[in-house]
């Protein structure tokens, strides 16, 4: 059935140029106004999407052409946005900046993909009237996406923005909706994946309030909002449901606090589709899981919360318990450390849970970041053997085995074959630790991969 709906994409020439600033302002300026807006990231990534979040007062989602078919990206596009008075889909990288030399996966794919008007976000620093040709240069590349306006960042003094701008009305055929000037106040601070996750830093929110303000004074919000309605009706492809038959409704526990925070919308409602109940577990005051039937430890950032992580003993102990009466526990990047025998960091060596014998240690380089792959094994619980599961990679930390542990003596759920993984044995990469019926792995997974993973885990939950 064909919907429609008010839609724009934030895009820039290259990374850094602004986009994810002006995505938080716009939405900020938008929700102000008592407009209903849904966020999207274009990639994996899951720190813009808590800001979008913050900002939106909506779940920001993932629109991600690897991990998702272009069915799910439009239903996922189609079925949220119908609730909203419009959606925004900030982009990543580039605009042209893909997979590939042909740009799979890119933000220029996306948008005609979802069919959809970018707004193109360009850098003013030490750049003037050569803006033009960069400008002109992105709408002559592919004539198939529709590069409806120009926001200009960073605009350091009025004769800096009447060059800039004099140049685009002179030599381009595109509207410009507006400039920022520059200014130390509004910029997210970064850490070594990025931004600074939107809800470990309350005090840095008063930016969000700051941007909205920026984008409503200096953008065209009006002429924005006209050119969201210019988007076409687009087909929905619809979803499928999860159907489960259990033996009772299983409470699953999430760990969601400041250490960990990394989740798919998608994985949490899936989950919830295949009949589960979740209920949150906080790692720093929960003392215990004993009640649980399952637990999900997502990705964040325990390692700059280790000590307080390593000092609620209890929760500790009750999560090892869990693990070795068969609880299933499914653990991801910052879960695995948490599972680890315990993280060293500059701070010193603070001890986990203990549940699998490696150790985690952060380096000051990145161990893995990208897109990862990996081939199901027959020893795990949570996908099917043979199948080529996609994901990503996001850290950096890395596994060692003390003296006396041999990694060829463990027990990997995947064989990877695009990724760093956890372990090289005989020259094979393998990820995914083993034991009993929990599954611990570098790889951040998503629910559209393989459907199946909802249903299995929630099926071990019943039992439990």
């Amino acid at each position: 059935m064909a919907t429609e709906f008010p839609r724009l994409m934030i895009a820039a020439i290259q990374g850094m140029s602004g986009k994810t600033t002006v995505t938080i302002g716009l939405l900020k300026a938008l929700r102000d106004r008592g407009l209903r807006v849904q966020p999207y990231k274009k990639g994996p990534d899951y720190i813009d999407p808590s800001w979008a979040t913050i900002a939106s007062g909506l779940p920001c989602r993932n629109l991600d052409a690897i991990m998702m078919k272009d069915d799910q990206l439009i239903h996922s596009l189609c079925s949220q946005s119908d609730r909203a008075d419009l959606a925004i889909v900030e982009g990543a990288m580039g605009i042209f900046d893909g997979f590939d030399i042909n740009g799979s996966n890119s933000s220029a794919e996306l948008a005609h993909l979802l069919d959809i008007p970018i707004i193109l976000v360009v850098s003013g620093q030490r750049i003037t009237r050569s803006v033009a040709a960069l400008i002109n240069g992105v709408v002559q590349f592919d004539d198939r996406i529709n590069i409806a306006g120009v926001v200009l960042n960073r605009v350091a003094r009025p004769r800096h923005q009447r060059i800039m701008t004099g140049a685009i009305e002179k030599y381009c055929q595109v509207p410009i909706l507006g400039t920022l000037p520059k200014g130390d106040d509004i910029k997210i601070p970064d850490r070594h994946l990025g931004l600074v996750p939107a809800g470990e830093e309350a005090e840095l929110l008063s930016r969000v309030d700051r941007l909205g303000e920026l984008v409503e004074e200096h953008l065209d919000i009006d002429r924005l909002l006209a050119i969201a309605k210019t988007a076409p009706p687009i087909e929905d492809p619809g979803g499928g449901a999860i159907q489960v038959d259990l033996p009772r409704r299983p409470k699953i526990g999430v760990f969601q606090d400041r250490a960990f925070s990394f989740y798919y919308p998608e994985n949490l409602e899936a989950l919830e589709e295949a009949g589960a109940d979740l209920v949150t577990v906080n790692a720093f005051t929960t003392r215990d899981v004993d009640d649980l039937d399952g637990l999900y430890i997502g990705g964040g950032f325990p390692e700059v919360m280790a000590a307080d992580l390593a000092a609620n003993e209890s929760l500790k102990a009750s999560v090892k318990k869990a693990a070795d009466q068969g609880i299933p526990i499914y653990a991801e990047c910052g879960g695995l450390m948490y599972l680890s025998q315990g993280i060293r960091t500059t701070e010193g060596y603070f001890p986990m849970c203990g549940i699998f014998p490696c150790e985690i240690e952060m380096t000051s380089k990145p161990q893995g970041h990208g897109y990862a792959f990996q081939r199901i094994r027959t020893n795990n619980p949570y996908f099917t053997p043979g199948d080529l599961i996609p994901g990503h990679e996001f850290h950096h930390s890395r596994a060692v085995w003390p003296a006396g542990v041999d990694p060829a003596d463990q027990a990997f759920a995947f064989e990877t074959e695009r990724g760093k993984g956890l372990a090289v044995v005989n020259g094979i990469t393998y990820d995914g630790l083993v034991y009993q019926h929990t599954l611990a792995t570098y790889h951040h997974y998503h629910a559209a991969a393989q459907a199946l993973w909802a249903e299995k885990f929630v099926k071990m939950a019943a039992k439990a």
